[in-house]
């Protein structure tokens, strides 16, 4: 496992910014931002969070939240991404991830290619694959699958029929033949193709 940066720039107060659960066919989608000191980015084995075990995950995910100048985590449920379409509500949990932060950021690093960013956000940077090249973003993206599952796992207990337990709301043949036995729970995303034509 290659060691990840701990900054893009060093003379700045940076967060790094990441989002889980958008090929979800159900639940929100969840975004963190993280502010790592160099001394932790540097110490904590971190990664891509889809690259490690739930178990490393998990790990990682009470370290994170202990050892982190900051960290935050914004929920936006399946009925606004009906609404406003599941690329705007990824930018919009990113935003509520970034404003919540206890500290504030100079600067924003971003896992993808593009964002939208509004008049009270710092500057940002976006890096394609940024999860795999810096800490603050790893430290991000591994919140926001854990935050995520976690919320899915206790789903499950309430729509017990899709497999949430094992497939977290994305479309593997278990959940699509939920929906096709069960029909639509109520945090289906109505605005998804939920069965497929295969």
């Amino acid at each position: 496992m290659a060691k990840l940066l701990p900054y893009s720039e060093p003379s700045r107060v940076e967060a790094g910014c990441d989002e889980a659960g958008r090929g979800c066919l159900a639940g929100p989608v969840v975004a963190a931002a993280v502010i790592l000191d160099f001394e932790t980015a540097n110490s904590l084995a971190l990664d891509d969070s889809k690259k490690l075990s739930s178990k490393k995950r998990d790990e990682l995910r009470i370290l994170i939240e202990s050892k982190a100048v900051s960290w935050a985590v914004s929920f936006v449920p399946h009925d606004k991404i009906d609404e406003i379409n599941i690329l705007q509500a990824s930018f919009l949990a990113m935003r509520e991830a970034v404003e919540q932060l206890f500290i504030k950021p100079d600067h924003i690093i971003i896992d993808g290619n593009r964002f939208v960013t509004s008049q009270t956000m710092p500057p940002h940077t976006c890096f394609v694959k940024g999860d795999g090249k810096f800490a603050s973003i790893a430290a991000a993206s591994i919140l926001a699958k854990t935050h995520r599952d976690e919320y899915m796992l206790k789903m499950h207990k309430v729509f017990p029929g899709y497999g949430w337990d094992t497939n977290f709301g994305y479309p593997t043949k278990v959940h699509r033949a939920g929906i096709e036995i069960v029909g639509p729970s109520e945090i289906h995303r109505k605005s998804f193709k939920l069965l497929s034509k295969e």
